[in-house]
């Protein structure tokens, strides 16, 4: 049985993540679990996920989530944009909630009709 979608294609934080990940070599993109994953030889990132203990939670449902460093991960917890997803997480995996700063009205945009670097964090533009 295949699982519903969990994202929404308008979303401009998804597109503008999706455009940066398939920008890096050979990265393509998948939808597993009804999200979009990016992988070159394996996954490498995924948007959307569930705080670790908490399906209801939408405290991250517009969340990059990526395999960082091991020495970086105990830092980057410090900041309260990153948690630890469900499922992965305790392999090392870390969710940036990416619309922590936004309002509403950053959901469904059109990327084309937005001005760059205004609609994610600055280091994402």
């Amino acid at each position: 049985m295949a699982h519903p979608d969990r994202y929404d294609d308008r979303d401009v934080l998804l597109a503008h993540v999706r455009q940066i990940a398939l920008e890096l070599p050979s990265a393509k993109e998948r939808i597993s679990h009804g999200c979009p994953n990016w992988f070159t030889t394996k996954t490498f990132a995924g948007w959307h996920a569930h705080v670790k203990g908490s399906h209801d939670s939408d405290l991250i449902a517009r969340a990059l989530w990526f395999l960082p460093d091991e020495d970086e991960r105990e830092v980057l917890l410090r900041d309260d944009r990153f948690h630890v997803p469900g499922y992965i997480g305790h392999r090392g995996w870390l969710a940036l909630d990416l619309a922590h700063h936004l309002g509403p009205q950053s959901r469904t945009t059109s990327p084309t009709t937005t001005p760059a670097g205004s609609t994610g964090p600055k280091w994402l533009s």
